[in-house]
């Protein structure tokens, strides 16, 4: 049995992987700023390390957004509407995305500022599809981050035509639900190697850098995702008895998950150490080719998987990982982790020109401190004056919408009533008027 969500579905042990996750990338900036990553011993090696955190940012979209799909294909019903789930994921992260990508640019681009098409292509999450930008690095100063934002855009727009693939493919295994659900996990499974596949493409005949910023790359991190979110729907079905109950496949599966979290854990940061070594190649030196790069790929899916899957499937008496990312600290951290994204690289470059102090001068730990505290601030307003109107506004526009869908299913379930009624109606009468007139044929004439 599955613990620890509520009957909308929420996981409160996933916001504390959600904080865990913005936590390490603000790290990770503020060692690449200080050069505390950059230098040549273990502990940098590992801070150099902490863009792991965007692949699990992205397991956990892969995880959230895909449920829903996962569970109408397993039960062969019809997918949420595209519509709604659009209109959410566009209320929900562009408002303060928006209010960012503002303040950033009049802060630090002026020259820019009457740029139309770079407004264009910032507010609609498009600049890494620009190979020859004016801006140096994966964005305008104090947006750099926001290429994985872009990676997430794309993941939203194309996850119902994906999730459609995929439950096509599963309903060709008949109805039985184990068929359906090894059905989806082998389409899963075929998402996270075009990655691999798509690294070797960037490479070859020539190496294009501006790929690793699109969305192919990053498919094997949702993929870990959306593979959870096929197990635990599957073991929640066999639950609800459609199968074998407590004894089926993927219940075993989470029963294993749930006595074996540390393990888990262990294989994450085994494969976190292994992340930071020279077979991953060296950081921020150029290019160190496409064995490299796939080596970094399989080892942070694996990182990705090893944090999130012990949080997704959570034994029914909970575990002491669970408890602690569910504890009320880790739940704020990870409701205001967007902003932390958002935010951190305008509190660092203010913080940078407050104090005069140039890049890679060191002060590690105080520039965390405050760049931390300040981000979190931010964050913090953020969450409350512009994610919480947001998300409010949202749930109104697709009450709305919800109300318009099942308004017109019903009138057209009443239209199909009515029709199949008066058909019936037309062929009773048709059968008593042949009656009749067999009557008369067969009786003697007056």
């Amino acid at each position: 049995m599955l613990s620890g969500q509520a009957p909308t579905g929420h996981v409160d042990a996933l916001d504390g992987v959600r904080a865990l996750a913005a936590i390490a990338v603000l790290v990770f900036h503020v060692a690449i700023e200080s050069a505390a990553a950059l230098h040549d011993n273990f502990f940098s090696s590992l801070l150099a390390r902490g863009d792991v955190a965007v692949p699990i940012f992205f397991a956990l979209s892969g995880l959230l957004l895909y449920r829903p799909y996962a569970r109408a294909a397993l039960l062969g019903e019809r997918p949420p509407s595209a519509r709604v789930y659009l209109v959410k994921r566009a209320l929900r992260i562009l408002p303060a995305y928006w209010l960012v990508v503002v303040v950033a640019m009049t802060l630090w681009a002026g020259p820019h500022l009457g740029d139309v098409k770079t407004w264009l292509q910032l507010l609609l999450l498009g600049q890494t599809y620009e190979i020859h930008p004016w801006w140096f690095g994966l964005g305008p100063r104090g947006l750099a981050q926001m290429w994985s934002l872009c990676v997430e855009a794309a993941f939203y727009v194309l996850l119902p035509l994906v999730a459609a693939a995929l439950a096509a493919y599963a309903r060709r295994g008949g109805p039985d639900l184990g068929r359906r659900a090894r059905r989806l996990l082998t389409g899963v499974a075929v998402l996270a190697g075009s990655s691999f596949a798509w690294a070797l493409l960037t490479y070859f005949p020539a190496y294009r850098p501006y790929l690793n910023t699109w969305l192919p790359r990053a498919w094997v991190f949702f993929a870990v995702g959306m593979a959870l979110a096929v197990v635990s729907e599957w073991a929640r079905q066999e639950e609800n008895g459609h199968e074998t109950g407590e004894d089926g496949p993927a219940h075993r599966f989470v029963r294993a998950v749930g006595a074996s979290a540390g393990s888990f854990l262990l294989v994450a940061a085994l494969a976190y150490a292994v992340a930071a070594s020279p077979l991953t190649g060296t950081r921020f030196s150029g290019v160190d080719g496409v064995w490299a790069d796939l080596s970094e790929l399989a080892l942070y899916a694996t990182v990705a998987a090893g944090l999130v899957t012990p949080a997704a499937l959570l034994p029914a008496g909970g575990s002491p990982y669970g408890r602690f990312l569910g504890s009320r600290v880790m739940r704020f951290l990870g409701r205001v982790s967007y902003g932390v994204f958002l935010w951190q690289f305008v509190a660092l470059y203010l913080w940078y020109d407050f104090t005069e102090q140039q890049p890679w001068s060191g002060n590690f730990a105080g520039n965390l401190v405050v760049v931390g505290a300040f981000t979190l601030l931010l964050a913090t307003l953020t969450h409350r004056y512009v994610e919480e109107p947001a998300r409010r506004l949202a749930l109104r526009a697709t009450s709305s919408l919800k109300g318009t869908r099942k308004g017109t299913r019903q009138e057209t379930q009443t239209a199909t009533q009515t029709a199949t009624q008066t058909a019936t109606e037309t062929s009773s009468q048709k059968q008593t008027a042949r009656a009749t007139g067999t009557e008369r044929a067969a009786s003697p004439r007056p």
